[in-house]
């Protein structure tokens, strides 16, 4: 624009030169300096000062933004539930008045379900009320903290990788998890990966070995060509053009050459795995000729091995590489070890003696970064100065590689991920679920948010009771104060908030107290914890650890030895460590369930914390997931039995936290549906069954249905297609996979729930554990091969029986009807119907049964048929839900019969 305008001055120049030089020589070039002048765009210094100043506004503008689900899509889809929520009172109502008299017991079991279903339907259904979406602006979070010139302000992340079993979980896919996080789009300083060991593994630690020196070529590989994804098995099995968009001469040359380096990697970490598969008599030997420590997994000291780091870890490039370091938590027997959520306690630990981190991201070992900037992404969310402040975690969704087409077992969980999680951000934020997710060391540590600033309250001289409040003169409590002095035991004119330098703390003995603050005036409230908590009780006895936990924006003291750190990283691993502390009840990973992300998450959020759901386009993360039907279902049992635990315990989403009052109540709604669905396996299994039992005693649990009944009916099918129908349309998800969803909860619901239910009454009411093993059979390695794979385990059994008794009571019902005339065909559809329903949702299943050979275990058969036929025969014979009369019927003959 300005320099069209200097042209159009150019050619009046020419015609009214002496109107422009009336007053001095050279007027109309100071003019238009001056008008240059005020615009801001005086010359090429001008253009970059303005330039500048764009870019101030631009870092100025907050790092995301909520987008709201378009009107359109979101009010009908409101206006259904609200009315399928009146016609489901009116349906249960007409249900309830009209019972069936022949058959009460059917009628009573049928209507019990149905009010059971609507219960879990709300529970499920209005947390979803307030969808919404999330945009991040990466190029603002640059602009605002990685200024050319000035040292790269982005906040560090410590990043968990956890590991048990190297058998289970291949050293090969947790070695390309840990290149994918060497290799992320992340200042190399302000990264630092941990990988808890805790099966103690000479095989891992020998793995990880390997992969901190290929990290030396790979890392500055991914670097130079901006790689994605950075996990090499990943990248070099995509079946795309690598040479799209790449544009440097030498990719090619040197792309051959990493991927023969990585076979020759890959080659090294199968001999390692093939030399374990024995284990030698003595144990294993050390290089140095030392035994290896953790021989016995069960009885072992602590292990940290730091393989990477600022000191000494550098690519074949010269650059620094971030720090890798091996963890094993020491194990004694007679310890509680609480499994996965120790390993975590262990690592949050270590990392704040070793890096203290502000942030940290956990990650399962076969959960590698697809997207390098995923850790920019939370941190347009949790370094925000707006929203920031009060974000405990940024969860990602999961998502899945090798997994076929149809995904037959829903294993992608999309209707949780892309519609459940976004409703939940619209409230107080989406549950965690266990990996993918960026944690505030802070909350993990059971601090509160910040309260924001009060609106101060009018004060008045006391003359006029009627405005304000009086003001009162200070005193002090009587825990220790005095008139000349303050408290000792709280307070903000307590001793123990006085300023110091930001690296300078110190130990009182006497109370078990550390001061530190950040050379700025603290918060209240932490205050007040720094004042009056017990850190020994609540952090454990390590003094440099408890110092971190005080640093908000996390670093270490520099005057720190590493020696030292290490010394005190592996005192704070020990297994009594945790002994009359607060781990595990109120800080860090909580212990009590196998699913312990959501017992995290839900303290947390009951804190007062909220959480944010980030879907970027690229997904941040991607893992592997179980794909044959056995270990599917053992991995629904496992979370099924997680949330059983959670609902007999104290932290029962029903009730804890009504105190506080922190946990908005949409939110409880749903905390409370993630531990009670276990429970809806019992009304779905005598649900499921209801049809066969229908056909084989020719009875009906619904009465003789009017016309204006039908309407009710009618309109409460259409309320229920109209609301999948608009939740699909506003969550993206494809009708396949909510068809999919649905059929696996009624597979997983009549199986892994029913048992998750009785395996978790029988541990809370009588003490037992019982634990339902998968035995192994044969696999194919071709692509979708473990697909076809059959797995024995007792959860197979109820479905197969439920299947076996619908398709013997079809037959049945059409057999009679037959017999019976043309009057039985009407009554027969309707249970028709229902049998269908109940043989179509298990279709997958029966699927899986057969296998690719089509043919179902014998054992399967054999139980299944069983049960059925005693069931059926029993049935039958005692038909328990149908009155009995005695003597002859009055209404037909009289009675003078």
């Amino acid at each position: 624009m300005a320099h069209y305008l200097f042209g159009t001055g150019q050619n009046l120049q020419t015609e009214g030169a002496e109107r422009w030089d009336d007053k001095k020589e050279g007027g109309w070039k100071e003019r238009m300096d001056d008008w240059k002048m005020q615009q801001g765009n005086l010359g090429p210094e001008a253009d970059d000062a303005y330039d500048d100043m764009s870019m101030l506004d631009e870092a100025r503008q907050p790092l995301s933004r909520k987008v709201p689900i378009a009107s359109s899509k979101i009010n009908p889809y409101r206006m259904v539930i609200v009315a399928r929520l009146l016609i489901l009172a009116f349906f249960l109502r007409y249900r309830i008045l009209n019972p069936v008299h022949d058959a009460i017991g059917l009628w009573l079991t049928s209507v019990i379900c149905e009010i059971w279903f609507a219960f879990s339907w709300i529970l499920d259904q209005f947390p979803k009320w307030f969808p919404i979406d999330r945009e991040t602006y990466l190029d603002r979070l640059s602009l605002r903290y990685e200024r050319e010139g000035e040292p790269n302000m982005l906040a560090p992340v410590d990043i968990f990788v956890s590991t048990v079993d190297p058998m289970k979980e291949p050293p090969l896919v947790t070695a390309n998890t840990v290149l994918s996080i060497l290799a992320m789009n992340y200042p190399v300083d302000k990264i630092s990966c941990y990988i808890s060991d805790d099966g103690a593994s000479m095989l891992t630690f020998e793995s990880l070995s390997e992969t901190a020196e290929f990290a030396r070529k790979w890392v500055p590989f991914c670097k130079k060509f901006a790689i994605e994804p950075r996990a090499p098995e990943m990248y070099f099995t995509l079946k795309v053009d690598y040479l799209k968009d790449k544009v440097q001469p030498t990719f090619v040359k040197e792309r051959r050459a990493m991927k023969r380096e990585y076979e020759e990697f890959k080659v090294r970490i199968n001999a390692l795995v093939a030399k374990a598969q024995k284990v030698p008599p003595e144990g294993w030997i050390m290089q140095d000729g030392t035994p290896w420590p953790g021989n016995n997994t069960k009885d072992h000291p602590g292990m940290i091995q730091v393989f990477l780091g600022q000191s000494g870890g550098h690519d074949t490039e010269g650059n620094e590489l971030p720090r890798l370091v091996y963890v094993s938590r020491e194990k004694r027997p007679g310890f509680l070890h609480h499994k996965k959520a120790g390993a975590m306690n262990a690592l949050v630990r270590v990392s704040g003696v070793l890096t203290n981190a502000p942030f940290m991201l956990n990650l399962d070992c076969d959960h590698y970064i697809n997207n390098s900037k995923a850790a920019r992404e939370a941190m347009c969310f949790l370094m925000d100065p707006q929203i920031g402040r009060k974000v405990c975690y940024v969860q990602f969704p999961q998502r899945f590689d090798g997994i076929d087409r149809h995904d037959r077992y829903a294993n992608r969980n999309t209707v949780f991920f892309d519609i459940n999680m976004k409703g939940l951000d619209g409230i107080q934020g989406p549950v965690y679920v266990g990996t993918g997710c960026v944690f505030r060391r802070q909350a993990l540590y059971g601090y509160e948010p910040p309260k924001g600033p009060k609106r101060p309250k009018m004060v008045s001289c006391g003359c006029c009771p009627c405005f304000g409040r009086r003001k009162k003169d200070k005193k002090y409590p009587k825990n220790g104060g005095n008139e000349n002095g303050p408290s000792l035991e709280g307070g903000s004119d307590s001793v123990f908030s006085l300023v110091f330098s930001p690296t300078y703390c110190f130990f009182n003995p006497l109370t078990l107290n550390f001061i530190y603050t950040c050379g700025a005036a603290v918060e209240d409230d932490k205050e007040l914890l720094m004042s009056q908590m017990n850190f020994e009780k609540k952090f454990g006895q390590s003094a440099i650890f408890v110092t971190s936990t005080l640093m908000d924006q996390g670093g270490v003291p520099p005057s720190s030895s590493p020696a030292a750190l290490l010394k005190e990283a592996i005192h704070v691993i020990s297994c009594g460590y945790e002994d009359k502390t607060e781990w595990g009840s109120e800080l860090g990973w909580i212990y009590g369930s196998i699913t312990e992300d959501i017992l995290t998450g839900f303290k947390m959020h009951c804190r007062g914390w909220r959480s944010i759901y980030c879907m970027p386009k690229l997904p941040a993360f991607k893992g592997s997931a179980p794909i044959n039907l056995s270990d599917r279902l053992n991995q629904v049992l496992r979370w099924a039995l997680g949330s059983v635990e959670i609902f007999f315990s104290r932290h029962c989403p029903a009730w804890y936290g009504l105190k506080g009052a922190k946990l908005r109540w949409l939110e409880r709604f749903a905390y409370v549906n993630t531990t009670i669905y276990p429970f809806t396996s019992l009304p779905l299994l005598a649900y499921c069954t209801l049809p066969a039992i229908c056909l084989l005693t020719d009875k009906f649990i619904m009465p003789p249905i009017s016309t204006f009944a039908s309407l009710f009916f009618i309109a409460l099918f259409l309320s229920i297609f109209a609301t999948g129908i608009l939740e699909l349309r506003w969550s993206g998800v494809s009708i396949e996979e909510w068809w999919r969803n649905e059929q696996f909860w009624v597979i997983g619901g009549i199986s892994a729930h029913l048992f998750a239910v009785v395996q978790g009454l029988l541990k809370v009411l009588a003490g037992i554990d019982t634990n339902f093993t998968v035995t192994s059979k044969t696999t194919d390695d071709e692509e979708f091969g473990e697909l076809y794979t059959f797995k024995w385990t007792t959860l197979l059994i109820p479905p197969t029986t439920v299947l076996i008794i619908n398709l013997v009571g079809v037959v049945a019902g059409i057999s009679d009807a037959i017999n019976n005339g043309y009057q039985s065909w009407g009554p027969l559809f309707g249970k028709l119907f229902f049998s269908f329903w109940v043989i179509v949702h298990l279709y997958p299943f029966l699927k899986g049964l057969m296998g690719r050979q089509n043919r179902t275990p014998t054992i399967v058969v054999i139980w299944s048929v069983l049960l059925a036929s005693i069931f059926s025969l029993l049935w039958v014979r005692i038909d328990p839900f149908v009155l009995k009369t005695k003597g002859p019927d009055t209404t037909q003959c009289g009675i003078n019969c």
